[in-house]
């Protein structure tokens, strides 16, 4: 179904929507019937670009039944919205799919599925978001800016449906989200390491993995953003479980950093009770067979081993597909972050064609700087005290490096400081990925559904 009423470009603007038959012939699944079967609402949005509606297919990579199939299975309804991205174009060139347009979009389907609660099994009043990567900071966004008006002229622009867009619950994996202090936090953690992996899709399947240096200009900026990350940690205000303050120094040392590293050595310690051993780490140390500590620059270099270049995501040269995303109808690529729009590096060339003599070609730096609202608007920190949405499920595994794990550590230690039921954790040996956990992930979805 296309979920809006004026889509800008119907091969993402749409739906699929999965009903379980015995729904339609009066019967249960589990717990489940036509009126009280959660909502399932998944996205494959991935790197910010656009996403087509998913389908109840297996996985690729593992050979397994993908998230659609196993929650009908459990009797869930599901629906796979698309959504446009950050390289769609239309047919004057224009790009239609820069921020905010993915998380409109996702808010303009859950408008429909409530509009149309009423005709069509499923409730949803349990609406539960699920996401990968971009696809997941999509999710947390989702779920921390229900019915914010910012959004409003963008969806009545589509037309979307007049009903509220706040959801349930939310299940994140590895969200690339905060993107505005994902530099600061990058550094924070991999300021020490000049190396980094580049990953490049020669095609479906096959992945050419390098090594790349951070250049003498990426190197000079690392200690510059480190620097500004613990004044973004402190002005939080953090808590932890205890009610203590989790705060860094000046050399990002401090409670915010050990209260990180705990996930990361829950982690391990999990791993190793499910008959792993973790002895070969020389970085992490242990107490009767027990991780008790880590060393967390060395964990970081060898175990993660950093992904991006510096800045990691508002790149100086405006090459980071985060600053594509933040272009505009005519921009391709801007900047987000005052810094790198002050260190801007980026060149442009435009060619005059006078009526005598041949063409001329100059060079400027200039740069622009992407609307305030709408970096507030791809940013889940700025709802997460108003959000009605309960029940979170953020994972972000502790073998991924794009993106540093104070920013999903940040997103969950926030929502439950404002009285949020979050289930967080770092699962062992899981790199940059979604959907591995599926029965976990579901038994999480039937607790939070059936309270």
């Amino acid at each position: 179904v296309v979920y809006v009423s004026h889509p800008v470009d119907v091969r993402y603007q749409s739906m699929n929507i999965y009903i379980p038959v015995e729904y339609y012939e009066g019967k249960n699944i589990r717990k489940y019937n036509a009126d009280t079967a959660p909502i399932f609402l998944t996205n494959d949005v991935g790197r910010y670009m656009s996403s087509q509606a998913g389908a109840p297919i297996k996985d690729r990579r593992t050979g397994k039944d993908n998230a659609i199939l196993v929650a009908l299975s459990k009797g869930y309804v599901v629906a796979s919205p698309g959504a446009r991205g950050r390289k769609l174009t239309n047919d004057k060139a224009q790009y239609i799919g820069k921020a905010p347009a993915a998380i409109v979009d996702l808010k303009a389907a859950v408008r429909y599925l409530r509009f149309n609660d009423k005709i069509m099994p499923g409730n949803a009043e349990k609406i539960i978001s699920n996401g990968t990567s971009a696809g997941g900071a999509l999710s947390a966004l989702l779920g921390a800016s229900g019915n914010q008006k910012i959004y409003h002229s963008y969806l009545n622009e589509l037309g979307a449906a007049a009903a509220r867009d706040d959801i349930f619950a939310v299940s994140a994996y590895c969200p690339i989200t905060n993107l505005d202090n994902a530099d600061a936090a990058y550094e924070w953690q991999y300021g020490h390491v000049k190396d980094y992996k580049v990953i490049n899709l020669v095609h479906p399947g096959y992945i050419e993995i390098f090594t790349e240096t951070l250049t003498e200009e990426q190197i000079a900026v690392q200690p510059k953003l480190a620097a500004m990350f613990p004044k973004y940690v402190n002005s939080l205000k953090l808590k932890d479980e205890n009610g203590k303050t989790l705060t860094l120094n000046d050399k990002g040392e401090g409670t915010f950093k050990e209260y990180v590293k705990k996930f990361v050595i829950n982690s391990a310690n999990k791993a190793i009770s499910e008959g792993n051993d973790l002895s070969k780490y020389s970085w992490l140390e242990f107490k009767n067979k027990k991780v008790v500590g880590l060393d967390f620059k060395t964990y970081s270099k060898e175990y993660l081993s950093r992904s991006k270049s510096a800045p990691a995501f508002d790149a100086l040269d405006l090459s980071a597909g985060e600053n594509n995303l933040f272009g505009d109808l005519t921009v391709d690529n801007k900047h987000f972050t005052k810094f790198s729009f002050d260190n801007n590096t980026a060149k442009f060339f435009i060619t005059e064609y006078p009526v005598e003599g041949g063409a001329r070609t100059y060079e400027y730096t200039k740069a622009q700087m992407a609307d305030a609202d709408i970096v507030k608007m791809m940013n889940p920190m700025n709802f997460v005290k108003n959000t009605s949405t309960q029940n979170w499920r953020i994972r972000h595994g502790a073998k991924d490096a794009d993106t540093s794990l104070a920013i999903s550590t940040i997103l969950a230690t926030t929502l439950r400081n404002h009285k949020k039921a979050v289930d967080f954790a770092m699962p062992w040996d899981i790199v940059h990925r979604g959907d591995y956990d599926l029965e976990e992930l579901f038994e999480w979805m039937d607790k939070i559904s059936t309270k």
